[in-house]
């Protein structure tokens, strides 16, 4: 933590130089001694000081001054920092105002002018004040804040975002944290957009996109060579796999990933059934793991970074990202993963990221203590998040749309929920309708044999609905089922013959799409089993199979 900040405020320059004078000699060990020499100055340091969190152990401060008094000073610096002690510098003739300063703005102590020496009138009594400071206020955080409003949804996106991308932050609501609030207003005189994010060096962002913070926080946004043996589009559980094996095995690798590393599975509350992890581990553990491997292996890892589309010059492929960027290699690997469908309902737009939410969002969680939480959804997925949401919502009820969970979801799963009393499971259900203004307020569900329906109270609603494949970018290159998952090796052979375009005589190999040199693994390959076992499974071997291209090329 930064030393702690002792602000010093006179309009005499000479007193406010021997006051520095004396407290530097005395307190620089342990304090920064800062000084102004008018209010508005010293206002202007103390909300800066506030951007960055920076402690201030205490304001002495001149009461007499042009302007501003030294009370009228306290009275405003104490909205920011409240428990900072005050000391008054008094003349005899404003001691009347030091003593009703006392009473009027919590005055700690004031001290008559001169203070020599001040071995006897200075330091015993601002000794006296800073080790009670020292004792009974708090180590404030020193990292970054995100300040914001529940229910707003870019204020959710910067809070997932930070949290998938294992980068600590505090989290600052100005609807319930009064100097939050003052903060934030004194930044959005204007603009009044959330989340206002505060870094420790005293910059801030007012509503950032993902590229902007990235780069803030230090994440690889841009590849540092334009050529690469492997280049890896999406950073789930098999595009990380694939990362640590290809660096290992000394291939220049980069990932490329638009959000954050784990993907999907990255968002899991608790994977349970992940070999040589019996009692099970989070998704963001996993990934976070993967991730640290695949970098201290060299695989180079860019985020907020996506890729608009794929094509073919042999024996090169190319990779065109959003940002207008081309990076080419000899092989391309698409682990692009699966993303969660969007429910369409009345009402459902206005209130996405304000009560309504796609996937775990564990972020949130534990703002809807004790409340009504609803998850839609009968998949695995589903069935770790409601779990999860257990742990702090009044009650959590799991709408199903078919009959149960049995043809869906793990038996382990099933037990779990079946034992925890504050879940309930509707099934034959769906949702009909979602309603409220500016947050979510209640959900209309709809049985889907009776067509009967009714409305009940809502706090929060979590979405799994299936699986949309992330495969536009290479929808005019290589082959994909109807649902737009990519066909791999069998799956093009048509009557034993190779698929259409195909030069090599041989057959693709087992994670080989219709284009030699370009393979699928994972979630976005057509006939994967959707697990993260078998997704990291899939991510190792196809490395393997791009050497035996490799020794084509």
């Amino acid at each position: 933590m930064a030393k702690p900040s002792i602000l010093i405020l006179d309009d005499e320059p000479h007193v406010l130089n021997a006051v520095e004078r004396d407290l530097r000699q005395y307190y620089r060990d342990d304090y920064r001694i800062i000084k102004a020499s008018s209010g508005a100055q010293a206002l202007e340091m103390v909300r800066q000081l506030k951007q960055r969190n920076a402690p201030v152990a205490l304001f002495l401060v001149d009461q007499r001054m042009p302007q501003m008094s030294g009370t009228e000073f306290l009275e405003a610096a104490r909205q920011l920092y409240p428990d900072t002690r005050k000391v008054l510098l008094t003349a005899y003739a404003d001691t009347e105002a030091a003593i009703v300063s006392i009473n009027k703005i919590g005055l700690d102590h004031y001290l008559m002018k001169p203070w020599d020496p001040p071995e006897q009138h200075l330091y015993p009594v601002l000794d006296e004040v800073l080790s009670e400071w020292a004792a009974t206020v708090p180590v404030p955080y020193d990292g970054i804040r995100v300040a914001g409003a529940l229910w707003s949804a870019n204020s959710h996106a910067v809070k997932d975002f930070l949290a998938r991308n294992q980068i600590p932050y505090q989290w600052l609501d100005i609807e319930k944290d009064s100097q939050a609030k003052a903060l934030v207003d004194a930044i959005n005189k204007e603009s009044h957009q959330l989340p206002v994010v505060f870094f420790p060096d005293g910059n801030v962002l007012v509503a950032p996109d993902n590229r902007t913070l990235a780069e803030k926080v230090g994440l690889q946004t841009r590849a540092t060579q334009p050529f690469y043996d492997l280049i890896i589009v999406g950073a789930g559980p098999a595009g990380l796999a694939a990362a640590v094996y290809g660096a290992s095995e000394g291939l220049r690798t980069v990932m490329i990933e638009k959000q954050a590393t784990g993907g999907q599975a990255g968002t899991s509350s608790r994977i349970e059934n992940y070999l040589g992890f019996p009692n099970g581990l989070s998704g963001a553990e996993l990934a976070r793991r993967a991730t640290a491997q695949a970098k201290r292996l060299g695989a180079e890892i860019l985020t907020t970074q996506a890729v608009s589309r794929v094509r073919v010059n042999d024996p090169y492929r190319f990779v065109t990202l959003t940002d207008g960027t081309d990076l080419s290699c000899h092989a391309l690997l698409i682990a692009t993963g699966v993303s969660v469908r969007e429910l369409k309902v009345p009402g459902i737009e206005a209130v996405t990221g304000a009560g309504v939410y796609y996937g775990a969002a564990l972020t949130e969680a534990a703002h809807y203590a004790g409340q009504p939480v609803f998850v839609v959804g009968g998949a695995n997925s589903a069935g770790q998040g409601a779990m999860f949401f257990s742990r702090y919502a009044g009650k959590v009820t799991m709408l199903v749309r078919g009959s149960g969970l049995e043809a869906t979801m793990s038996k382990y799963l099933i037990d779990q929920i079946a034992a925890t009393k504050n879940i309930e499971v509707l099934i034959y259900t769906e949702v009909a309708e979602v309603k409220g203004n500016d947050r979510l307020e209640e959900i209309v569900l709809r049985n889907n044999q009776s067509e009967e329906t009714q409305t009940l109270s809502a706090a929060a609603l979590f979405i799994f609905i299936g699986a949309a494949a992330h495969t536009d970018l290479v929808a005019d290159v290589v082959e994909r089922d109807v649902a737009g998952f990519i066909l791999t090796g069998p799956s093009l052979m048509q009557d034993g013959h190779r698929p259409k375009g195909w030069k090599l005589q041989r057959d693709p190999f087992l994670f080989e799409t219709s284009v030699p040199g370009i393979f699928a693994a994972g979630d976005v390959r057509h006939g994967s089993i959707k697990r993260v076992a078998s997704a990291v499974g899939e991510g190792a071997v196809a490395v393997s199979f791009v050497h035996q291209y490799l020794k084509t090329v």
